[in-house]
């Protein structure tokens, strides 16, 4: 090897070596707690590293000149095969000596993958069933007004409506409940959600299963409920269902009884997940 392959080769290796220092660098600022201006430094190393590297081994390792054929017969002879394959061995050689470029190489790219990883960190835990369960899964519970006060059956009037939340969840955006009071005999739901029913009030998510807007408009006399935001309709005494509108799932239902002081509760969570879709959700509900 000559003098300038040998300081070749130390440019392109030096180069990639400050590559992994800046990758590493940059991994043990953020684990430490993060500082924006080292962190910009370091990553304009690991880089910059590979960058100077993979230009340098280009314009000193690999063939820069054109080469061209007329265009004729399509077989070799066997001079060019003979000549093709002295090539190749000697090709084989000069990769051979390479071999701490490859590695030096290989050890920049693998080390700035793995600073890569670390911010994914900042991206917090994953939510697991969080997005799918409400506080109500805590139940049973009572159900509060917005001034906090428990509710009795007997203070809802007939068509009358009230948005609760769960005891000691009043600040919780995924807990909003319509609690609506129709005839008893009105109602069209399964024999197992009228179980979840007191004397004619049932009670629904108030996010629309569109995109998660609140429904807060009742239409008493059709005893339907409207979402200003894109009017998706849903009918109270048939499961919440959509009958008008893009929203495409029910309202969840919230199982209710009334505990031992007379006062309204929420026996388990909401019967599937509440507000609009998203990747994994269930098009269905839990029960």
């Amino acid at each position: 090897m000559n003098a300038r392959d040998a300081r070749g080769e130390a440019i392109v290796a030096g180069a990639f070596v400050v590559s992994i220092l800046g990758a590493l660098g940059l991994a043990v600022v953020y684990w430490a707690g993060g500082q924006v201006q080292l962190e910009g430094i370091f990553l304009f190393l690991a880089l910059g590293g590979i960058g100077v590297g993979l230009v340098a081994w280009a314009k000193r390792f690999m063939p820069t000149r054109e080469e061209t054929e007329e265009r004729g017969r399509l077989e070799s002879t066997e001079e060019e095969v003979a000549a093709f394959t002295a090539d190749f061995e000697a090709g084989e050689q000069v990769l051979g000596r390479r071999g701490l470029l490859v590695k030096t190489a290989l050890g920049a790219f693998g080390a700035l993958g793995l600073a890569l990883l670390f911010p994914l960190r900042s991206l917090g835990p994953r939510p697991g069933r969080g997005l799918k369960t409400t506080p109500y899964a805590g139940a049973p519970i009572r159900v509060v007004t917005e001034d906090g006060r428990f509710v009795r059956p007997d203070e809802l009037a007939e068509g009358g409506l009230a948005t609760v939340w769960p005891q000691g969840h009043r600040a919780s955006a995924d807990a909003p409940t319509l609690l609506i009071r129709v005839e008893e005999d009105e109602l069209r739901l399964p024999p197992d959600r009228m179980a979840w029913t007191v004397g004619g009030i049932v009670a629904y998510s108030k996010l629309c299963t569109h995109t998660g807007c609140p429904v807060g408009l009742y239409q008493q006399e059709e005893k339907l409920l409207l979402c200003p935001c894109h009017q998706s309709t849903f009918d109270v005494l048939r499961g919440a269902k959509p009958v008008f509108g893009p929203a495409a799932r029910s309202l969840p239902q919230l199982p209710l009884d009334v505990d031992d002081e007379g006062y309204i509760i929420a026996t388990d969570d909401f019967s599937g997940p509440v507000g609009g879709g998203f990747w994994d959700r269930d098009s269905g509900d839990r029960r």
